[in-house]
């Protein structure tokens, strides 16, 4: 039952993964295309980190510190780093049933 399933589903399931791959195996055609496949390819190599002009710098630098003036990050705070949420444990009184 199980390779009658099997033998049913991986004709289909070739079919949808290469109709997923196809475009990312074919050359581009475009020029623009191909730029755009090219710069992706020169970020990956650079280990997914992006070089920074001076003047790109100092705007996201102001950037944020705006965005920490909007949205209460003091002096110092890092508004790139994922928040730490602390929920302190509740006190519950218990409290006897007196019959």
């Amino acid at each position: 039952m199980l390779s009658k399933r099997l033998v049913a589903a991986v004709p289909q399931l070739a079919k949808r993964n290469f109709g997923v791959a196809a475009p990312a195996l074919k050359q581009a055609t475009d020029p623009i295309q191909q730029l755009f496949l090219d710069k992706i390819r020169e970020f990956k190599n650079k280990g997914g980190k992006a070089e920074l002009s001076p003047e790109l710098a100092q705007m996201r630098k102001q950037e944020l510190e705006k965005v920490a003036k909007q949205f209460g990050g003091g002096d110092g705070a890092d508004m790139t780093a994922f928040p730490k949420f602390n929920f302190p444990e509740p006190k519950v009184e218990v409290n006897p049933i007196n019959n």
